[in-house]
């Protein structure tokens, strides 16, 4: 008998965490991005590194599975499979929590990709739109288990600012991530800059069109208005692989630090746009076949 024990293949649920841990570590490790933590150093964290941010992606692998298993489960879009995801992502939460100490590395990406990854199991097409729009239909369902935590800094702003927050953009579709994250990320590999620069311009379309309540927390209307000018200005000038591009990428990663502003909402829908990204080839046939 032969010594070597063929090793059984990943689950789908498996191997959708862990598309959601790669995209975490993926948006962790692009460089440079403007105000947030990269592989240069902690952007305008004084509380986050790389490798906490790694470490907090690696913990979440099991929350993710346990989503993907749930919708497996439950295999429709209810009230059943929203309260057990609600449930999941908390439980993700308090362990992203203990490994971190307490710092919140990855709670807005804990809702959107639980999301998407129930939602790439209900769905029988790796196609990103319908995904989201599954996503879309558990977030509006309501968990009355969750409690309303009216005092958290998204909510303070979405309350002082009139806009909406994490939780209205998955209700919404991802629209940042299907409208502007996936069709840049898209054409400029068409455009052969290469992909590190092509999630770069990602980022950059998605911080150009979104009301990031991370830098309208930290740094206000200006801070907000910064981001989304500079970004822009970014793009008009050729995007990260042009010089004048990255001239203008290091002037408003100057900006970003000197107003201490971070657009971790812009981080947290990059990866989701990378995993929407990753589905097609990681499922050739139907994504929810397994």
């Amino acid at each position: 008998m032969s010594a070597l024990i063929a090793r059984q293949q990943p689950s789908l649920a498996e191997r959708l965490a862990d598309l959601a841990v790669q995209a975490l570590i993926d948006e962790a490790d692009l460089s440079p991005k403007p105000g947030l933590v990269d592989r240069r150093g902690s952007g305008a964290h004084s509380d986050l590194h790389l490798g906490l941010m790694h470490a907090s992606a690696n913990a979440l692998w099991p929350a993710f599975k346990a989503m993907a298993e749930a919708a497996q489960t439950i295999g429709e879009v209810g009230q059943p499979l929203r309260e057990s995801l609600g449930q999941l992502g908390r439980d993700g939460e308090a362990e992203m929590l203990r490994v971190t100490s307490g710092v919140n590395t990855h709670r807005g990406a804990i809702w959107a990709l639980g999301l998407l990854t129930a939602a790439a199991v209900l769905e029988t097409t790796s196609d990103a739109r319908r995904i989201a729009d599954t996503a879309a239909a558990l977030a509006r369902l309501s968990d009355p288990l969750a409690s309303a935590n009216s005092d958290s800094h998204g909510a303070r702003v979405c309350r002082t600012y009139g806009v909406l927050g994490a939780r209205e953009q998955a209700q919404h579709g991802f629209p940042a991530v299907i409208e502007q994250g996936l069709p840049q990320l898209l054409a400029s590999r068409r455009d052969g800059v290469g992909e590190q620069n092509a999630r770069l311009d990602a980022l950059l379309a998605i911080m150009n069109g979104l009301t990031d309540t991370c830098v309208l927390h930290r740094a206000g209307l200006q801070g907000l208005t910064r981001m989304q000018a500079g970004a822009r200005a970014v793009l008009d000038a050729g995007g990260a692989a042009s010089l004048a591009g990255r001239r203008q990428l290091r002037e408003l990663d100057r900006d970003m630090l000197a107003l201490n502003a971070s657009p971790g909402g812009a981080a947290d829908l990059l990866a989701a746009t990378l995993f929407l990204d990753r589905l097609t080839p990681a499922a050739p046939a139907s994504i929810g076949s397994n």
